[in-house]
């Protein structure tokens, strides 16, 4: 019973650390996107900055976040990295 999936449901422990699941979030790091997309870190970067203000990204002073759902429709659209 221990291993039965919750839909989208947050665990009790993960909300009490008051963390996000990554599929709910906004936005997401470069190292958070790299894991939940399975795209390197460096590629990641690249993508970000290969045109002057993506519309998949925001800047943080000096760092680059990813917008989580704007990034998806850009992978359904893209056929290469």
């Amino acid at each position: 019973m221990q291993n039965e999936k919750k839909d989208s449901l947050w665990e009790k422990d993960d909300i009490a650390r008051n963390e996000i699941p990554a599929w709910h979030r906004y936005v997401l790091t470069i190292t958070e996107a790299a894991e939940y997309y399975h795209i390197g870190e460096a590629k990641l970067r690249y993508l970000a900055q290969r045109r002057p203000w993506p519309d998949f990204t925001i800047l943080n002073g000096n760092r680059v976040l990813i917008k989580r759902e704007r990034f998806e429709r850009f992978l359904d659209e893209a056929t290469v990295l």
